[in-house]
């Protein structure tokens, strides 16, 4: 039996004239989510997995008795992007229009289904309106709904029956989604009934940590429960064509090829890649309709659109990424969708689940850094049921080419990283319990109970729980603290919380997770917001100077402590591109494994040996197989060991200046990296006395001792297991 027949008649009718037959997902979804328990369907891009979420919850809004007003609100919709909130408000139209029509067909009284957006950038009459006449489906972000569980908005909220969180993989592992688990508690805790939770992803693994996360759990006293999710896989075979290109032969050396191209007698060609690049990137969006370039740092969105725009001789391409303001890439978006942009550069900001159904092709401009990530972002391209994914991806150097090969190869097999979930943030816990305790009083045993019902903090103990309360309450460990006001009153002999006059203010002032870094406001003079600076490229700017910014030209009228204020330059072509730090994703350490395994494979072989495997299994072409074989085998031949997951290579050397280095090459990522590099750094200062200099990056870390004559003991890098914690616990507080 067809699930179809599991809705009402209007329901049925359209969706049987809008769509051949349900997808497995759809089958398999509607039937987990019409038994009324928490859902979590993990199926790829372009499966119909999002409509599987709605069209259960629209169903039941249509057939049901309408409500009175105040309880109109049944439906919450939490995205982790406001690009996708404003996606699915759009798509919900044609579903929410075609049943409503099917309805009128069959004399049946049409469904009145209302549908409001809740954002950062919702106006405040919008709010207000949302309050007093709530609508039947609500969407959302997970700082917006902590915003309204703090607030009179709340009221509204005690009638929803059904939560859809959306792209649950891309918070998960992040402590916002920390942040929305506690919320999605705080939810359930003021619900008439316990909603029903519908998690939805295409990448995610393992999705027994995913459905303990998105259900959250029953905490006992020594013992947590979690609440049963039914678990619908639908590992749909989408259909991947993915290609490596390099446009040089010998990309140590890419200005022979270029020079090889260029016409006789003109300028020498520079060393980089990107001249040979640029072009290749440019006839790919001539050749398509539209196209998607994803990489992975801001600054080189604007400057790859920046010089597309450039060859083109016009404006083909736009870049989109978070310093972009809201009303530019909502411009973006529509042009996209409706197919009037030839090109987009983007960062993370587009890899979601945003319908871009006109985009024929995704390039990658480096390596994605993760398979998730890069199975996100080339699904972007055939974004219909059936439609193949077609992929190019350009390294950038010897190095990225290596990590290139194995993160297709692992995509090509679907083996997507596994999840992490952190584990006890306190910061997100004491945010949330200043917010759940401005809004009412609570008893320490509810509130304990209720923050445990969350994944995150499932082990927290009542002693951790209890020095947070502590330190809201002002009972502070040192004088150190005295200026901090207390934010809580904590009454331990009535054992109940309530907030503070200022704790309102102060939980909806503060709704998200601590940034990672600071970032200025770039506004026009009357006050229309361009987008955001990294606070260091806005130290090194004065009045006057030009940038780009979204693929157009400012110049700065006046900085201020917190806003850059500019005017539009347009035709100036001396812009500088902006730059922001802490930008790139880290590698995860199971892609470094591989890489590594990868290495010790490729290395075991002679030259021909390798780029023969490398050209037959992994895809490459003649250019790419010689060039990476190429690499492992200098690495060999100069050290005679490669860094692989079984092997840390140890080199060292004098610099130009006659300075000792260190460099220790592993394939684990900077999230290895860079905590060994500075629990290092700091047993050596404990050592000797001195410093020493250091980077790090996916690929290693080296170290740069001053005014040192002995070659430094390799050992200075060996830490004992036993000692990690202490020593960078240490020493992180003197880091950047």
């Amino acid at each position: 039996m067809s699930a179809t027949q599991l809705f009402s008649a209007p329901t049925r009718a359209w969706f049987d004239a809008t769509f051949p037959a349900p997808t497995p997902a759809q089958q398999q979804g509607w039937e987990a989510i019409a038994s009324g328990r928490h859902t979590l369907i993990h199926a790829p891009t372009g499966s119909g997995k999002t409509l599987a979420a709605f069209l259960w919850a629209i169903d039941r809004l249509a057939t049901a008795p309408e409500p009175p007003e105040r309880e109109r609100c049944r439906v919450l919709y939490v995205s982790p992007l406001k690009a996708l909130a404003y996606d699915i408000e759009r798509n919900l139209r044609a579903p929410l229009t075609g049943i409503r029509l099917a309805a009128e067909r069959l004399e049946i009284t049409p469904p009145r289904i209302s549908t409001a957006m809740r954002t950062g950038d919702t106006p405040s009459a919008e709010r207000q309106q949302m309050v007093r006449h709530p609508p039947d489906i609500l969407i959302t972000t997970p700082e917006s709904l902590y915003l309204m569980l703090t607030s009179r908005a709340r009221e509204i909220l005690s009638s929803v029956r059904w939560v859809i969180v959306d792209e649950v993989h891309s918070i998960a592992s992040t402590k916002r989604g920390t942040h929305l688990a506690v919320s999605l508690e705080r939810l359930a805790e003021i619900a008439t009934v316990e909603p029903q939770r519908i998690g939805l992803s295409a990448t995610q693994r393992p999705l027994d940590i995913i459905s303990q996360f998105l259900g959250g759990g029953l905490p006992q006293r020594n013992d947590w429960k979690p609440r049963p999710v039914s678990i619908v896989d639908a590992p749909q075979d989408k259909q991947l064509d993915i290609e490596i290109v390099v446009p040089v032969a010998d990309m140590t050396h890419p200005e022979e090829t270029v020079a090889t191209d260029a016409p006789p007698g003109g300028d020498p060609a520079p060393r980089s890649i990107w001249p040979a690049m640029y072009p290749r990137l440019l006839d790919l969006v001539l050749q398509h309709r539209s196209t998607i370039f994803f990489v992975n740092s801001r600054s080189l969105a604007e400057r790859l659109a920046g010089e597309l725009n450039r060859l083109a001789g016009e404006d083909l391409a736009r870049s989109h990424h978070g310093s972009v303001s809201r009303q530019q890439r909502l411009e973006i978006e529509d042009l996209l969708k409706r197919g009037e942009l030839r090109a987009v550069v983007a960062t993370s900001t587009l890899e979601l689940g945003i319908d871009m159904a006109t985009v024929d092709l995704v390039v990658l401009v480096e390596s994605p850094a993760s398979v998730a990530r890069g199975l996100q972002r080339v699904g972007r391209a055939g974004h219909q049921v059936g439609a193949p994914s077609v992929a190019k991806v350009f390294p950038k150097h010897r190095g990225d080419l290596l990590e290139t090969a194995v993160v297709v190869e692992r995509m090509y097999r679907g083996e997507i990283e596994e999840t992490q979930v952190p584990a006890n943030p306190l910061d997100v816990l004491a945010q949330q319990i200043v917010a759940a305790c401005a809004t009412e009083t609570w008893d320490v045993d509810d509130l304990y109970r209720l923050v445990r019902s969350a994944y995150p903090y499932r082990d927290l103990t009542r002693g951790l729980f209890e020095s947070v309360l502590d330190m809201l309450a002002g009972r502070y460990p040192s004088d150190a603290f005295a200026e901090l006001r207390p934010r809580i009153v904590w009454d331990r002999v009535a054992g109940t919380l309530e907030g503070r006059r200022n704790a309102r203010i102060l939980a909806v002032t503060n709704p998200g997770t601590i940034p990672d870094r600071g970032l200025f406001t770039v506004s026009l003079p009357e006050g229309g917001r361009v987008g955001e600076l990294d606070e260091e490229m806005v130290y090194e700017s004065r009045p006057g100077d030009v940038f780009v910014l979204g693929s157009s030209t400012w110049r700065i009228s006046e900085i201020t402590h917190d806003r850059v204020l500019v005017e539009p330059a347009p035709g100036v072509a001396a812009g500088k591109m902006p730059f922001w730090h802490g930008d790139a994703p880290g590698r995860p350490l199971e892609l470094g494994r591989a890489i590594g395994a990868f290495i010790r494979e490729i290395g075991a072989l002679d030259r021909a040996e390798a780029e023969a495997q490398l050209r037959e299994r992994y895809r490459l072409d003649g250019w790419a197989a010689a060039n990476l074989a190429g690499f492992i085998a200098e690495e060999q031949e100069a050290t005679g060991a490669l860094p692989t997951d079984t092997t840390v290579v140890v080199e060292r050397f004098r610099d130009e200046i006659g300075d000792w280095r260190l460099v220790v090459l592993t394939p684990f990522g900077a999230r290895v990296h860079a905590p060994w590099a500075l629990a290092a750094r700091h047993r050596y200062r404990e050592q000797h006395g001195s410093d020493v200099d250091l980077i790090w990056t996916d690929d290693g870390m080296m170290f740069r001792f001053p005014d040192v004559d002995t070659a430094p003991d390799p050992a200075a890098i060996l830490l004992s297991p036993d000692e990690v914690e202490s020593t960078l616990v240490a020493e992180v507080g003197d880091s950047a």
